[in-house]
């Protein structure tokens, strides 16, 4: 009966919006129209935060600390983008899963990102200690890891109700065995990167739907992994 429900639901969304490519591609623009603006109301403090911050190489470490907010705002971004494209209310979802996973999205963003801003530190300071330019590949590896470690976090809070220790084992294990979606969470690094390098830190923060989107669509596979192997209905 549950089931017929939910199929009848989509029956009736999809006859809501219209069977045609243009009503389709209506709806997917005011998806994501409607999301872009969820995303960035939940970012604000960071886009405020990015706005005050002179583009120095010493306000790094402080520019990772403002992107804090930017972690739960992409976990309900991942979630409602995974909701069927048909659903004409993706704030609803939205606003239901960062309501949910903002706490727990917090918990394992906050010592991330303090790490990463400890390493942005170091890596500024390091040609003011001897030898320190020695160090630098393997502080750029440490930080690449933990920022990829961040992309399986922010699918797994998304998808999953773990507590956040055994999302952040799983999440370990993933990266390596998930390799596909390692590099692809790798991939929107270098072309946030080069956004912000050619344009402007603003820029990505407006475009955080197309990396919500993304990540959605690539965390396909690790979601069913996940399932197979670390849930109990699996």
């Amino acid at each position: 009966m549950d089931t017929q429900n939910r199929t009848s639901s989509r029956g009736d969304s999809a006859d809501e919006i219209g069977r045609g490519p243009l009503s389709r591609g209506a709806a997917a623009i005011y998806r994501m129209i409607v999301l872009e603006a969820q995303l960035l109301l939940a970012a604000l403090p960071s886009i405020i935060a990015v706005m005050l911050l002179d583009r120095d190489p010493s306000n790094l470490p402080l520019f990772v600390i403002a992107l804090l907010p930017v972690a739960p705002a992409l976990v309900a971004g991942v979630a409602a983008v995974r909701v069927p494209g048909t659903d004409l209310s993706p704030g609803r979802h939205f606003f239901r899963a960062y309501r949910r996973d903002a706490v727990q999205t917090l918990r394992w963003a906050t010592p991330a990102t303090a790490a990463l801003a400890l390493l942005t530190f170091n890596l500024i300071h390091l040609d003011s200690v001897d030898g320190g330019g020695a160090l630098r590949p393997a502080l750029v590896v440490l930080g690449t890891l933990i920022l990829v470690w961040g992309g399986h976090m922010v699918v797994l809070t998304a998808g999953f109700r773990f507590r956040t220790r055994d999302a952040a084992r799983i999440a370990v294990v993933q990266i390596a065995s998930q390799w596909r979606f390692s590099l692809g969470v790798l991939s929107l690094l270098v072309v946030a990167g080069f956004l912000v390098l050619a344009a402007s830190e603003l820029l990505v923060l407006l475009l955080l739907w197309a990396f919500a989107a993304l990540l959605a669509l690539m965390a396909r596979p690790v979601l069913a992994d996940v399932t197979r192997r670390f849930t109990r209905d699996a």
